[in-house]
């Protein structure tokens, strides 16, 4: 066994691999080779460690020396000044871990600090592509612990105590849907895991099968155990390819390790899964959409009851969780429901990851104990809102979510808490808004993504939702009635009662949820003839302001329409029949002399 005396650790993940992180895998590899380093340093790929605003993200440890922002050039000096001469590379290192010129844990990291990994608990941590690694850190103790120590209702009893709560977006409870499958008699069911996670903004579940599959396939084969299936699948975007090649590689690995397969830990117990790529429709993120896509047909959804736990995948009994949920199970059974029932609030057990997103410092991939609240999240997590802007709204659960005003940022973040706002957890995807955004374009920007996400199976959700989208184009051009508000919400409570699968049934929650909290901007749209935060275009003018204007003529030059003309030191002025409102004057001007009105 080769012993190392440091190890690099460079994420792995998409945003970091976008990044180029792959080249700084192999200059490492390079310099650590031209200094004679290779048998005393190890480099490990691993999963997103979460802050991804900063990446290529690169920790050596033992020092835990947070490095970020890596480039190629950098690593010879990383090499050279830190690993061969033990001198910390100050300028490359993250600055709110050095105090005092020491390291700081990056749990003392105002980034981390709040947070609670537990479905990330390995992510960053080890190799993804090492099923060794994931054994060192107690991997398949908890598969090894159900199948040679509990019964099947034992297993079920554990999660149903636990209170564990879907993590996909509905929140049902994970151990009753176990057990609902349980006792539906048939020779054949099914374990499905939802990796297509289709939310704008929304990348947890990719995280999580990039950094840590094995947890997922672990957590997968405990339920097969659990119910009496003995085949699993898991229905993934063909766009997510790091992670389509690590599940590869990981259902590979468990096979060759007797974990997968027949007779698994030796028992009479045998269980198999298999990959099924997806296209990219929102719409097979729901549970039978995704099995009708599974079984080779177009994703459209099924008339419930009966029920997947019934009649799933190709009429058997089978159960569908997301990657979170499943990633949540291992741990539960090794650590216990004692403890996994201290995290969170009474309802709303554990711990949930977000997506952390939109007008945000602290762009990345957070795990908060349930009941944290939304301004410990944007605040002090996420770090605020950028450039002295105020925080206005974050929209929770994507397109079938709600936007959540600043009045609100103190409410905390739980099934129950939400839903009584307006709004909804998702999948975990939030994205923060500020004074710039406009409230009516944000619904209608998610009204965009239904209209074209829907399968078009029913009509409150096919012809409904794009009268909506109709309604707000109609508004935001300044066209719109205060009759029109009426008949939104008219519209949107049809369209959730009568829709047949969940996509219809939530798709007007960002309409309602602004109309609730912003209902001021649809006025201003619709009696002032006025976007008030600039965005919409129809309704907006740029001018100049005569005595802020020094006459550079740099606007004008910039101006792609020539609608600025003036003479040089006198003020400039803009032909507003021309101008096409693209804002290249505004970041133009230094003196701060064009506004939008």
């Amino acid at each position: 066994m080769d012993l190392y005396r440091s190890h690099v650790l460079i994420c792995g993940g998409t945003g970091c691999t976008s990044s180029g992180a792959e080249q700084l895998i192999g200059e490492f590899e390079a310099q650590l080779a031209a200094n004679g380093l290779e048998k005393e340093v190890k480099i490990v790929k691993t999963g997103c460690f979460g802050l991804c605003a900063l990446g290529p993200v690169v920790v050596v440890y033992p020092e835990g020396a947070f490095y970020s922002m890596v480039k190629k050039e950098d690593v010879a000096e990383i090499v050279t000044e830190h690993l061969l001469k033990g001198r910390i590379v100050k300028r490359l290192v993250y600055s709110e871990t050095i105090e005092d010129d020491s390291i700081k844990s990056l749990n003392e990291v105002d980034f981390y600090k709040k947070q609670q990994r537990v479905a990330l608990r390995n992510c960053g941590v080890i190799n993804p592509e090492n099923i060794e690694e994931y054994i060192a850190f107690d991997g398949y103790k908890a598969l090894a612990t159900a199948i040679t120590e509990m019964t099947p209702q034992e297993v079920i009893n554990t999660i149903k105590e636990s209170g564990l709560r879907g993590r996909g977006g509905g929140g049902f409870p994970t151990g009753l849907k176990w057990e609902f499958a349980s006792k539906s008699v048939n020779e054949q069911k099914y374990v499905c895991c939802n990796a297509d996670e289709g939310d704008p903004g929304a990348f947890m579940d990719r995280s999580i099968l990039e950094g840590d599959p094995h947890s997922v396939l672990e957590a997968m084969a405990i339920a097969g155990y659990a119910i009496g299936a003995n085949q699993g699948y898991i229905y993934i975007r063909a766009e997510y390819p790091i992670a389509v090649q690590r599940l590869e590689i990981a259902i590979k690995q468990a096979k060759e390790y007797g974990l997968l397969g027949e007779n698994i830990f030796g028992t009479d117990f045998s269980f198999d899964i298999g990959l099924r790529l997806g296209a990219g429709a929102f719409v097979c993120g729901e549970e039978t959409a995704l099995m009708t896509s599974i079984e080779g047909h177009r994703g459209e959804p099924r008339p419930r009851p009966p029920f997947p736990a019934v009649k799933g995948l190709w009429g058997k009994p089978t159960i569908l969780n997301n990657v979170e949920t499943y990633a949540n199970i291992p741990v539960i059974i090794n650590n216990g429901v004692e403890w996994f029932t201290k995290i969170g609030t009474e309802k709303s057990k554990g711990t949930k990851v977000f997506a952390l997103g939109g007008k945000i410092n602290n762009t990345g991939l957070v795990e908060v104990p349930m009941g944290t609240t939304m301004r410990e999240i944007v605040e002090e997590i996420g770090g605020g809102v950028p450039n002295g802007k105020k925080f206005k709204a974050a929209q929770t659960g994507g397109p079938s979510g709600g936007c959540i005003p600043a009045s609100l940022i103190d409410t905390p973040i739980d099934y129950d808490s939400l839903i009584s706002i307006g709004s909804m957890m998702g999948s975990g995807g939030l994205i923060v808004m500020d004074e710039d955004n406009c409230m009516v374009d944000i619904a209608k920007f998610f009204l965009e993504f239904t209209v074209d996400e829907s399968c078009g199976k029913c009509s409150p959700c096919r012809i409904g939702t794009k009268r909506l989208l109709e309604i707000l184009d109609k508004i935001t051009k300044g066209n719109g009635t205060l009759e029109d508000l009426d008949r939104l919400e008219l519209l949107c409570n049809n369209i959730k009662n009568a829709s047949l699968c969940g996509l219809g049934q939530t798709a007007p929650n960002p309409v309602l949820s602004t109309l609730r909290y912003f209902r001021d901007e649809y006025v201003a749209h619709v009696v002032d003839k006025k976007c008030p935060a600039g965005v919409c275009k129809s309704l907006t003018n740029f001018e100049i302001i005569a005595d802020k204007c020094k006459g550079c003529s740099a606007c004008a030059r910039k101006c792609p329409a020539n609608a600025i003309t003036g003479e040089i030191k006198k003020p400039f002025v803009i032909d507003k029949e021309k101008c096409i409102k693209c804002g290249a004057c505004i970041e133009t001007c230094k003196f701060g002399a064009i506004v939008k009105r």
